[in-house]
């Protein structure tokens, strides 16, 4: 049996356990024998993850259910493989429900023509749908479901006592999950879901990559403020709300205005 390496009281990331990096970050939550899987990441390690779990001495047939953060492939796509080893449940937002059960390539960013991405996306059936202000049970635990939307609609995160399993939201260097239209994001609402997260009394985040870190008002702040910019910035596309440099530029038309040092050529 391995010696277990758990983050928090019932919490074990599994590529902390491993001592190197298999994707991305995979909780399990156990309470006793009973436990959960929050993320899966990739097909081709799922093996290598339920390894780890026999090693734990965590009895396969205890896994109550697999749990999807959001619905972006490299956080489930081996939820197929990994329920059909643990013959247990899959859960997620409503709004992973669809890309999921269908195998979306495009929502789930496993195709990207341009870049010339293509992974496959095994459709999963998803029995349990659960949304913010749900308890998921493990033993005598309680995890309580946040919905965080904006890096994707369908963003959980998962709040234990004092500890925040954060997802996409927020890594520690200050960045954020990635906004692309494709896949669900939403500016504002990613504003919404950090301020939640900075107005909230957790002490930790523990995110779905990266390292554990404590919860920093004042980055937070920043990052806030730095991502309500986005709004305005053409950078983001339809994502944003408008682009001011169109207004001043509708001025200066109307007006005949040209930048200081420029004088327009006499003919």
């Amino acid at each position: 049996m391995l010696a277990r390496k758990p983050l928090f009281p019932g919490v074990i990331e599994l590529n902390f356990q491993a001592g190197e990096v298999l994707g991305c970050n995979v909780y399990l939550v156990h309470d006793s024998d009973e436990w959960i899987l929050i993320d899966i990441g990739y097909e081709e390690t799922v093996d290598d993850f339920i390894e780890i779990i026999r090693g734990l001495d965590f009895p396969l047939s205890r896994c109550k259910t697999l749990v999807a953060t959001h619905a972006d492939v490299d956080h489930i796509q081996g939820l197929a493989k990994a329920k059909q080893i643990l013959k247990t449940t899959i859960s997620a937002h409503p709004n992973a429900v669809e890309p999921l059960t269908t195998g979306d390539t495009l929502k789930t960013l496993a195709v990207i023509e341009a870049q010339d991405l293509r992974m496959a996306m095994p459709p999963v059936e998803i029995e349990n749908q659960i949304n913010d202000g749900d308890i998921i049970t493990v033993g005598k635990k309680e995890i309580e479901v946040w919905h965080t939307p904006g890096h994707t609609d369908s963003q959980l995160a998962f709040r234990i006592g004092d500890v925040l399993l954060s997802g996409d939201n927020l890594y520690r260097d200050g960045c954020i999950g990635a906004i692309d239209a494709h896949h669900g994001s939403d500016i504002r609402s990613f504003i919404k879901s950090l301020t939640r997260i900075r107005d909230s009394d957790v002490k930790w985040l523990a995110p779905s990559h990266g390292p554990v870190f404590a919860k920093d008002n004042a980055m937070l702040d920043k990052v806030i403020e730095r991502v309500s910019g986005y709004l305005h910035m053409a950078d983001f596309g339809t994502l944003a709300e408008d682009w001011p440099l169109m207004n001043e530029w509708d001025e200066e038309v109307e007006q005949g205005i040209l930048p200081e040092g420029l004088q327009a050529p006499t003919e």
